[in-house]
């Protein structure tokens, strides 16, 4: 039955043609086009100064508009927190968000592969808040590019600390910066683990077997002094105060110095934890600097709050044959809580 069906079929088709009644259509084969890839861009000095001067120009849109979302797209990273975390406060404020002015940048640019993704440089410039006059201050910022298809993007910044001096960065006559990699061991302290050291001292103080390669100061053995307070007044009001220092996932950016040394951007995150543990001991209350992260209930018995911090540090050169080794020191940092939360009790 199957094969007198096809034949039956096959007759009805060449009736067709031999009346004109049926003609087949030829068949018209569709091309898609896929767009050509992006092709990489070599990084040099120009590409990175066109680059910033976009973006110094965007993020004035952005928050001249009061436009979170805008001013997202031109971050990456721990600065999209910190940025998310500014528009948020000055909205519960009911200020307008800063808007900053820049001097003339210092661009401190890696000679990469061309090929080579992602692409970063550093820069260094005077930066103001728009309309307060005394508030220039020196910024280290650093910008990725993770690939052809993408566009630059502010990863981190910092803020040079008043008294501090900028390390003098060693460029060629073309005006590259040599990169230091994460394991390089001609300075003290190998890059990737300057910000681990720093997070030792905070927690362990300057008894730390870290505080032999770093520096004391405001955000090493400062933080740790800081926190016994902290923990001091909280025990007193029958509270118990967890603060821990930990890595983030975040990249660093470290390019050479003068004299063989390194000058390192990176990101800590504080993770602090304010519990009630008596049932009979008053909830805590939300930290001021967190408020605008809540809605002013604390459903629980505690306030969790997570800081990302962006710190600058001079890691000096490693001296060999006996000689005085000079340590590592801080020279930079800003930050905020990004995030807060206060978790409801857990059932038994």
């Amino acid at each position: 039955m199957a094969v007198a069906g096809l034949l039956l079929a096959l007759v009805s088709v060449l009736a067709g043609c031999a009346t004109g009644g049926t003609k087949a259509r030829p068949t018209v084969a569709t091309l898609t086009m896929s767009p050509p890839e992006p092709r990489p861009v070599a990084l040099t000095p120009q590409v990175a100064e066109r680059a910033f001067r976009t973006y110094v120009t965007d993020e004035d849109v952005a928050r001249a508009a009061g436009d979170e979302r805008l001013a997202l797209t031109w971050t990456s990273d721990g600065q999209s927190q910190l940025t998310a975390a500014e528009f948020r406060k000055a909205a519960y404020d009911g200020d307008p968000v800063r808007r900053f002015v820049y001097g003339e940048p210092k661009l401190y640019v890696p000679k990469l592969k061309d090929a080579a993704y992602p692409q970063w440089f550093m820069v260094s410039v005077d930066r103001s808040v728009l309309g307060r006059s005394k508030s220039k201050r020196r910024a280290l910022m650093g910008f990725i590019l993770r690939g052809p298809s993408d566009h630059w993007k502010l990863a981190i910044a910092s803020l040079l600390q008043p008294k501090a001096a900028e390390p003098k960065v060693v460029t060629d006559k073309d005006g590259y910066a040599t990169p230091l990699g994460s394991d390089d061991t001609s300075v003290l302290i190998r890059p990737r683990d300057v910000g681990g050291i720093q997070a030792t001292i905070a927690a362990e103080g300057g008894r730390s077997i870290a505080a032999k390669v770093m520096r004391s100061g405001d955000v090493t053995t400062g933080y740790y002094r800081a926190a016994r307070r902290a923990k001091k007044q909280a025990k007193e009001k029958d509270l118990t105060l967890q603060i821990v220092y930990t890595a983030t996932p975040f990249p660093y950016f470290g390019v050479r110095t003068e004299h063989g040394g390194g000058l390192i951007i990176y990101s800590l995150f504080r993770n602090t934890s304010l519990v009630a543990e008596d049932p009979k001991t008053p909830k805590p209350e939300i930290p001021e600097e967190a408020e605008h992260l809540l809605d002013g209930t604390v459903e629980g018995n505690k306030v969790d709050t997570a800081s990302t911090l962006h710190f600058v540090a001079y890691d000096p050169p490693r001296v060999e044959d006996g000689k005085t080794q000079p340590k590592a020191r801080v020279i930079g940092d800003d930050g905020a809580i990004t995030d807060a939360n206060t978790p409801p009790l857990k059932k038994p």
